[in-house]
């Protein structure tokens, strides 16, 4: 693929985004070229600043499967990245998968996670893979995760 072909890409994606968000063209340009280099985004606004809209359209538009992580200071890796538990219908054990096996996950406001589910997530963000009870759980391709951090509670929080 060109440049001139990425750019074209980049530019249409943002165009049509841009229909239903405005003021966030450069946010979804950092998006889609992130994505097309195996990267991750950090999108940082306050509350109600279409965040989290613009996440889930980027993933319609291109097609792919969306899911989102609220980051509260209660959420467990196990949360994140799924667990064995026992099937209360057959009684054996079996592997429930997180909501980070989907193409783009959206990590809500990421500075109210915990250390252990921070570290958790930064650790697929690095391995795109899982490991659950012994048990290792590829991630799809394309795998992207857009985060965001809400300034106010980070300032509040002491993390700026």
């Amino acid at each position: 693929m060109s440049l001139g072909s990425v750019r074209s890409a980049v530019q249409l994606i943002a165009e049509n985004i841009s229909k239903y968000i405005v003021n966030y063209k450069d946010n979804i340009e950092i998006m889609v070229l992130t994505a097309a280099i195996r990267g991750h985004t950090l999108i940082y606004g306050p509350p109600g600043a279409a965040k989290t809209f613009t996440a889930k359209l980027f993933s319609q538009l291109i097609g792919l499967k969306f899911s989102r992580i609220q980051f509260t200071p209660d959420v467990l890796p196990s949360d994140i990245l799924g667990a064995k538990v026992i099937d209360p219908k057959t009684g054996e054990l079996r592997t429930v998968l997180g909501p980070v096996f989907a193409n783009v996950v959206l990590a809500d406001e990421i500075n109210r996670a915990n250390p252990k589910s921070l570290a958790a997530l930064l650790e697929v963000m690095q391995e795109r893979q899982v490991t659950i009870e012994g048990d290792i759980c590829r991630l799809p391709e394309p795998f992207v995760v857009i985060a965001t951090l809400n300034p106010i509670e980070a300032h509040d929080q002491e993390l700026l």
